[in-house]
């Protein structure tokens, strides 16, 4: 059932009040961190929950496909997939884009633009949080415990959507309003980083779906803010020099 717009804002309430939050009996205990307040967007008047589907049922023929599908993946996977994989997790800033943007791409040559990074992540933990809390889907080992993940596990129901994922698209479209020539570059790795949540086999795939429909969302409110633009400006004013680039 869709959920309405009431529900969506108790769910952002509920993300504001941590502490009713699910146990993470999988991972070490770690003191709540305060709940992330919105930079670029305003998510009581986005709706987020109405422009996703819900998430397969647990017993769901759909459901069943995904986890087949993570098993296929789990099956194929190489120890230099997992070895990448496991990088990713641990990697969600701006600058897992090196790769497409090259070795000048760093958080010391470009100060300006990591702190855009910082201010885009946060945008990922507001609107991605809330929606975890809202979804309660839970991880697709905890409903299928002949998978075999590689990456860090918990027991809270939050598969849906993808933070990583979610993350890695809100950064790469950031950075293909910077530098528009390597867009196609930087929107694969995005696309890989994504995948790698499947490789990881912490994620259904319907996970990084919704986490990509979500980012165009959340990326097009903030394109509309005059303060992310003027952000956007100024790291690209940074950044296209570093890089080699001409002004734009």
């Amino acid at each position: 059932m869709k959920l309405t717009l009431a529900a969506w804002m108790c769910g952002l309430a509920l993300f504001a009040a941590p502490a009713g939050l699910p146990a993470q009996t999988m991972k070490p205990a770690k003191v709540a961190a305060a709940p992330k307040a919105p930079y670029y967007i305003d998510p009581m008047v986005m709706n987020l929950p109405e422009l996703i589907p819900d998430p397969p049922a647990a017993d769901s023929p759909a459901n069943q496909a995904e986890l087949a599908e993570l098993h296929r993946i789990e099956q194929a996977r190489t120890p230099g997939q997992v070895a990448a994989a496991k990088a990713d997790e641990a990697d969600e800033d701006l600058f897992l884009y090196k790769s497409a943007l090259g070795a000048h791409f760093t958080p010391e040559a470009l100060p300006v633009t990591a702190e855009l990074g910082v201010h885009v992540k946060n945008e990922q933990s507001v609107a991605g949080a809330a929606l975890k809390l809202i979804f309660q889907r839970v991880r697709p080992y905890n409903t299928d415990k002949t998978l075999h993940p590689v990456c860090d596990l918990t027991d809270a129901p939050n598969s849906y959507p993808s933070g990583h994922a979610l993350t890695g698209y809100l950064e790469g479209l950031t950075l293909a309003e910077i530098v528009p020539e390597k867009r196609g570059e930087i929107l694969a790795r995005a696309d890989d980083y994504a995948h790698n949540r499947l490789v990881c086999g912490v994620h259904y795939p319907s996970d990084v779906e919704a986490s990509r429909r979500v980012a165009y969302v959340v990326f097009g409110y903030m394109l509309a803010t005059p303060r992310f633009q003027r952000d956007l400006a100024a790291a690209r004013a940074e950044a296209r020099p570093a890089l080699g680039l001409p002004a734009k």
